[in-house]
């Protein structure tokens, strides 16, 4: 069965940091893209940042989290993170680890596993 769980999340004033992590199991990992998106009630699902998990072809971002976000993985410990700093009222959203076959695939949207979210703050 595979399971994705994300920890981290909470409350942050803006211009704050919070980091994001999603551990994996039961997945095959060099066979899928991994990523992170986000969903605000009334806005779109957006894509927020992913790549291959072997690593060939770089990090995706969305253009909204450029320079502020920075996406890693921790291959031994099946995990990818999310850092973001310099947080804005925009990125207040439910976070959500993704796993799909292709970074094609996963910047579509086109997801085949979901975490549970996590919930992100940001106050003015």
């Amino acid at each position: 069965q595979v399971q994705l769980t994300e920890y981290g999340g909470g409350s942050v004033q803006a211009g704050g940091s919070l980091s994001l992590s999603c551990v994996s199991s039961g997945i095959d990992l060099p066979r899928y893209a991994m990523g992170w998106f986000r969903h605000t009630p009334g806005k779109e699902r957006e894509f927020v940042a992913g790549a291959a998990w072997h690593g060939g072809g770089g990090n995706y971002y969305g253009d909204s989290v450029k320079g502020r976000f920075t996406f890693s993985r921790d291959t031994p410990k099946n995990t990818i993170f999310l850092q973001m700093n310099d947080l804005k009222s925009d990125d207040a959203a439910v976070y959500f680890c993704a796993a799909t076959g292709t970074i094609a695939d996963l910047r579509q949207g086109w997801i085949d596993y979901w975490g549970q979210g996590t919930q992100v703050t940001v106050s003015s």
